[in-house]
């Protein structure tokens, strides 16, 4: 049994299994990563207990996987840097200059890139 890594926090988690933020949540669960889905309905997404919004987070959070359209994260930038995660990975279409200055001024490191990709790649 491999002892889990880092909590991944996926905001915009999905319940269909053809979005690229589910294929995420269970991704990393195969990387042997803690997932906390995130998303207003209540449930599970690739066994993990969904909580309906980043202040139910609980515990340090090594990377915030964003998978929200910019108009959807931008009402929810202070939510995202009081989370204070270790980084944050903005999805392909998740792109805001407001949420990446916010980050800057708090000193949270992000990056454009796709968490399949970077754990296809060993880049995670």
């Amino acid at each position: 049994m491999t002892p889990m890594q880092e909590t991944v926090v996926v905001l915009g988690a999905s319940p269909k299994p053809e979005r690229y933020a589910h294929q995420a949540v269970l991704a990393l669960t195969r990387h042997g990563h803690r997932v906390i889905p995130v998303h207003p309905r209540p449930g599970e997404i690739g066994g993990w207990p969904v909580v309906p919004a980043l202040d139910a987070v609980t515990g340090p959070v090594h990377t915030l996987a964003l998978y929200l359209g910019p108009a959807r994260s931008e009402a929810r930038i202070a939510e995202i840097v009081a989370l204070a995660p270790g980084r944050v990975i903005l999805n392909p279409g998740t792109e805001s200059p407001w949420l990446e200055a916010a980050l800057n001024d708090a000193g949270i490191p992000w990056a454009h890139d796709c968490i399949l990709r970077m754990l296809d790649g060993g880049r995670f």
